[in-house]
């Protein structure tokens, strides 16, 4: 892991870029003199590292005595899309502007998307434990699909907050019963792109004896933020 730039926060709160061979990412960690739990915090969908919602998020947590790690994993942000993942883009847009169905071009390229982005993920993990000042245990904050996954075949993650918007293939939502870790489940009731039925049928299905929902009306974009201190107090409970 090289890191390239950093910068302190008025948080007291240390923001590095790294690379990690070809996966770029970004590191917030605070001012303690003993190891913070980590928290690896992914935004729906492959959308990029810095999208200002995910970052004011990762300093919030940073803040309160964690390390939070994002990543632009293969396919995501910046990083070069395949060919059929951008077609499957175009062909998503066409059907929508047409008022088609859409599903079976989700899973034309988030399945993928998901599959290649989680050994990225768990090579990051890796990296970001042999660093000073950062231990376990090790949270999950975000993207449900990806989150699934990762909490499935990551023995490490011992806590998890998974974001109900975006769509989640259908290999992950039978994995959910697979998810054995604390959850939290944050539903946006009126979001116009996520069927809601689905959501609470997924919230159904995870396998966890620990598990909360938490729905707000609002559409995708309108989370509340106390729902980040929420998130906060989640992890407290689990990973401190």
């Amino acid at each position: 892991m090289h890191f390239t730039s950093e910068q302190r926060l008025d948080e007291a709160v240390l923001e590095r870029e790294f690379s990690l061979g070809e996966i770029p990412g970004t590191l917030w960690t605070p001012e303690s003199a003993a190891p913070v739990p980590l928290v690896l915090m992914a935004h729906n969908n492959g959308l990029p590292k810095a999208e200002p919602r995910l970052v004011a998020r990762a300093r919030y947590t940073a803040a309160r005595g964690y390390a939070v790690a994002t990543i632009d994993a293969a396919g995501c942000g910046d990083r070069p899309r395949s060919a059929a993942d951008e077609q499957a883009r175009v062909d998503l847009r066409r059907a929508m502007r047409a008022g088609e169905p859409v599903d079976g071009i989700f899973e034309s390229f988030i399945g993928p998307l998901v599959e290649n982005a989680v050994p990225e993920w768990r090579t990051t993990l890796d990296a970001l434990l042999e660093l000073p000042g950062i231990g376990r245990p090790v949270g999950y904050s975000g993207w449900a699909a990806l989150g699934i996954r990762l909490a499935v075949v990551e023995p490490r993650i011992a806590a998890a907050g998974f974001f109900a918007g975006g769509y989640v293939p259908l290999a992950q939502r039978e994995e959910a019963r697979q998810v054995t870790v604390p959850l939290l489940f944050l539903l946006q009731w009126d979001d116009e792109g996520n069927p809601r039925q689905r959501a609470l049928d997924l919230f159904d299905a995870f396998g966890t004896k620990e598990k909360t929902l938490h729905a707000n009306m609002g559409g995708h974009t309108g989370t509340p933020w106390f729902e980040v201190e929420n998130g906060d107090r989640f992890f407290g409970r689990h990973l401190k």
